[in-house]
C-alpha cells in the first residue's frame, strides 16, 4: 500500500531535481569524466529509485487474471529498457578518442612517403544503378594515399558494371551466385584479391558511401597497436533519413543513428568493444584470414566479424570521424526492413554456438557488451505496450500499473526529469523528447514482429539489401503501419472523452488523461512519420560559400554560390541576369567551366542545370563527395524542431521564415 505524499517534501524533490538537472546541463562539460559520473549517477540513481518504487508498491495481486497478466508483461519489458538505460549509462562514463593516434599514425604514414602498406579497397554492390555507384567509384580512386587498388564486387553479375570498370581502371569481381548475401561476396573478393593485388590491409565501402580523400592515412596508422585487427569509422548521410524527411525537420533534427555512431561507439570503444557497422571500415587480411573469412552464419555480417575476431585475440577500434557520407534508407519501409534486419542478425549471433554468449574466448565484458546491445531490441516492445495501456484503462478499466498522481509525481516525474535533462546533455544534442521517442516508435511493430518470428525461426532467412535510388517523387501513404497507429489514436480520444464525460474524476484518471496526452502526441507523430513526402530533387544540395563566375559569350558576372550539386547549383543575384531557360558557363572552383542552362530566377538567386560530360562530372564528384560538407544537421535545435513539427501537423504556431 502506497504511503501518503508529503506536498512539502515532494516539492523540494521536484525543485532539487529540476535546478540540478539545469545547472548539471548548463555548466557541466561531457567530455570530463568526472562530470559524466556525477551526471550519470544522479540521473542513474533517480532510475533506481523508481524501479525499486515500481517493483514494490505499484504491482497488482497476481490472482487478478487477465489485468495481473498484463501489468506483469508491462513492468517486465519496462524494467528491460530500465536496465538497458542504466547498463548505459556505466558505458557513457568512459570515452576514447582515438583521433590524437590517429594523428600520430597519419604523420608517420606521410614522412614514410612511398614505403607504406597497401590497401584493397572493396566497394560490395548489389543492385544499385550507376549513379550511384559512380560516386562511390571515382572518389575511392580519388583517395590520398599511395597504394590502392579499387575492386568492385559485383553481386548481380551486371556486363554494363564489367565494362564500365574497365574504363575506370578499377578490378571488377563477379560469383556465379549469391550465397550467403554479402558476407559471401566479401569473401570472394577476399579470395580474387589474394591471388592479384594482396595488400594487407582492406577497406570496405557499400556501394552508396563514398570515401573521404584522407581515409587511409587517419585509419592505417591505428594498426601500429598489434591489438587492432578492424578499425571502424562512423556513417554519415548526405540525405535524410526518412524520419527528418517526413517530420520537415532536416535542418534540426539528426539522424536516428548519431547516438550510437558519435556517442555510444567512443564509450563501447574505451571498453575495448567497438564493433564493425559494415561500411567504412578497414580490416587486417591476416586478422580476417586467420578468423576464416567474413562470417556467414548471420544476415548481419557486421557485428558478427567483430566478435569473430575477437576470439583471434584482435579488437575493433573506432575513430570518431568523418571519413565517408553515404545514402540514408529514403523510404520508411526501407528503413523499417533495415532496424528489422539489424535486430535478427543480433539475435542469430547471439544464438550461434561460437557467438559471444556461448562460444570461448570471449572476455566476460565482451559477452556483457553483447547483452546490453540485445536489451536495445528486447526493449522495443516496451514503447507499443505505452501506447496501448491508456487504451486497455478507458475501455476495461485494467491499469498497466496501481498508483496515484501523487506518488507518479514523487518517484516518476524526478526520474523523467532527471534523464530528460541527462540525454541531450550527454549527446551533444542528439536525442529530444517526443522526436527520440518517434524515430523508435515507427520501427518498433515492425522489431517486434522480427523478434517473435525469430522464437521459432531464427535462421534461414533471406538478406534483404535496402533499397537506395528508387522514385521518390510521390506521397506514399503506408497504411498497413499508419492505420495501427490512426487505430489508437481514434480509441485513446473516443475512450477519454467519453470517461471524462461519463464518469466522476478520480486520481486515476487524471493520470492516465496525462498519459493519453502523451500517447496522442507520440500517435500524431508516428502517424506523420508513415506519410513519405516527396523527393523531387535527383542529387542532394551541399552549403557551398565560395566565389561563383558566370559567362555568356564575352560577359563575365562575378556572383557567390550558395549550394551545390552533381546536376546544378545556386548563385547569388547578380546585378546583370541572364534569361530563363539561356544557356551559359559557370566557373566551379576545381572544376572548371561547366556548360549550364538557366532554370529559375528569383530576386535573391540564380538557379541552373549542369550539362556536364562525364569527364566534368567525375572531377565534380571529386569536389562534391571527397570533402563534402554537412548539409544534414547533426545537432538538434529544439525550438525549431518542435515548431517544424508542428507546422506539419498543421498548427502554424511558429511562422515559415
Amino acid at each position: 500500500m502506497s504511503l501518503p505524499v508529503d506536498q512539502v517534501e515532494l516539492l523540494q524533490l521536484l525543485g532539487l531535481t529540476l535546478l540540478f538537472g539545469v545547472g548539471m546541463a548548463r555548466f557541466a562539460n561531457p567530455q570530463r569524466a568526472l562530470d559524466r559520473l556525477i551526471f550519470g549517477a544522479f540521473s542513474g540513481l533517480l532510475l533506481l529509485r523508481y524501479a525499486l518504487w515500481r517493483s514494490s508498491e505499484t504491482l497488482p495481486d497476481p490472482s487478478h487474471g487477465f489485468a495481473s497478466v498484463w501489468s506483469y508483461v508491462f513492468f517486465a519489458f519496462e524494467m528491460v529498457s530500465i536496465v538497458y538505460t542504466l547498463a548505459t549509462i556505466v558505458v557513457m562514463v568512459r570515452r576514447r578518442d582515438s583521433r590524437p593516434s590517429a594523428d600520430a599514425g597519419e604523420a608517420r604514414l606521410r614522412a614514410a612517403g612511398r614505403d607504406v602498406p597497401a590497401v584493397d579497397v572493396f566497394i560490395a554492390t548489389y543492385n544499385e544503378d550507376l549513379q550511384i555507384l559512380e560516386k562511390t567509384i571515382v572518389s575511392a580512386k580519388a583517395i590520398d594515399y599511395p597504394h590502392v587498388n579499387v575492386w568492385v564486387l559485383d553481386d548481380t553479375r551486371r556486363d554494363w558494371l564489367r565494362d564500365y570498370c574497365a574504363r575506370m581502371g578499377v578490378h571488377y569481381a563477379r560469383r556465379p551466385d549469391n550465397s550467403h548475401a554479402k558476407a559471401g561476396n566479401l569473401n570472394n573478393g577476399l579470395k580474387l584479391s589474394a591471388q592479384q593485388t594482396n595488400a594487407p590491409y582492406i577497406l570496405v565501402l557499400d556501394a552508396d558511401f563514398a570515401p573521404q580523400k584522407n581515409i587511409l592515412y587517419r585509419i592505417v596508422g591505428l594498426f601500429a597497436d598489434r591489438r587492432v585487427g578492424l578499425v571502424q569509422t562512423p556513417q554519415f548521410y548526405y540525405n535524410a533519413d526518412p524520419i527528418q524527411h517526413n517530420l520537415g525537420t532536416t535542418d534540426s533534427w539528426v539522424d536516428e543513428q548519431r547516438v550510437f555512431f558519435d556517442v555510444f561507439q567512443p564509450s563501447r570503444d574505451a571498453w575495448d568493444s567497438a564493433f564493425c557497422v559494415g561500411t567504412s571500415f578497414v580490416v587486417s587480411r591476416e586478422a580476417i584470414t586467420e578468423a576464416g573469412g567474413f562470417p556467414t552464419e548471420s544476415v548481419c555480417e557486421d557485428i558478427h566479424t567483430t566478435y569473430v575476431l575477437r576470439r583471434g585475440g584482435h579488437i575493433t577500434r573506432w575513430l570518431n570521424e568523418r571519413l565517408s557520407v553515404g545514402l540514408s534508407a529514403e523510404g520508411l519501409i526501407e528503413y523499417i526492413n533495415q532496424r528489422g534486419r539489424w535486430c535478427l542478425g543480433t539475435m542469430q549471433v547471439a544464438l550461434l554456438k561460437d557467438g559471444p554468449l556461448r562460444g570461448r574466448g570471449y572476455r566476460l565484458i565482451d559477452r556483457l557488451h553483447y547483452l546490453h546491445g540485445m536489451l536495445h531490441w528486447i526493449g522495443k516492445p516496451f514503447l507499443l505496450l505505452m501506447l496501448i495501456a491508456p487504451v486497455l484503462y478507458w475501455y476495461f478499466g485494467i491499469a498497466a500499473f496501481y498508483t496515484t498522481p501523487e506518488q507518479f509525481l514523487y518517484y516518476g516525474v524526478p526520474a523523467l526529469v532527471g534523464f530528460w535533462f541527462y540525454g541531450p546533455w550527454i549527446t551533444d544534442r542528439k536525442t529530444l523528447p517526443i522526436f527520440t521517442e518517434v524515430t523508435q516508435l515507427v520501427a518498433a511493430y515492425a522489431v517486434t514482429m522480427t523478434m517473435l518470428s525469430a522464437c521459432f525461426k531464427p535462421f534461414g532467412r533471406p538478406f534483404k539489401v535496402t533499397a537506395k535510388g528508387l522514385d521518390r517523387s510521390k506521397v506514399v501513404v503506408h497504411w498497413k503501419l499508419a492505420s495501427f497507429f490512426i487505430a489508437l489514436m481514434l480509441c485513446l480520444m473516443a475512450g477519454a472523452v467519453n470517461t471524462v464525460l461519463t464518469a466522476t474524476m478520480s486520481g486515476g484518471m487524471l493520470f492516465n488523461l496525462a498519459w493519453t496526452l502523451l500517447a496522442l502526441v507520440l500517435n500524431l507523430a508516428a502517424i506523420m512519420a508513415c506519410v513519405d513526402l516527396p523527393r523531387l530533387r535527383q542529387e542532394e544540395r551541399f552549403p557551398f560559400p565560395r566565389t561563383a563566375r558566370w559567362r555568356q559569350g564575352h560577359h563575365v558576372q562575378t556572383s557567390e554560390f550558395i549550394d551545390i550539386s552533381l546536376d546544378g547549383a545556386a548563385m547569388c543575384h547578380s546585378p546583370v541576369m541572364p534569361t530563363p531557360g539561356s544557356a551559359l558557363e559557370v566557373s566551379v572552383p576545381e572544376v572548371g567551366w561547366v556548360p549550364a542552362r538557366v532554370t529559375r530566377l528569383s530576386k535573391r538567386r540564380l538557379c541552373v542545370r549542369f550539362e556536364s560530360d562525364e569527364a566534368t562530372r567525375h572531377r565534380l564528384i571529386r569536389l562534391i563527395f571527397c570533402h563534402a560538407p554537412h548539409n544534414i544537421a547533426i545537432k538538434a535545435h529544439p525550438l525549431r524542431a518542435f515548431g517544424q513539427l508542428m507546422r506539419m501537423a498543421g498548427f502554424a504556431i511558429f511562422p515559415p521564415r
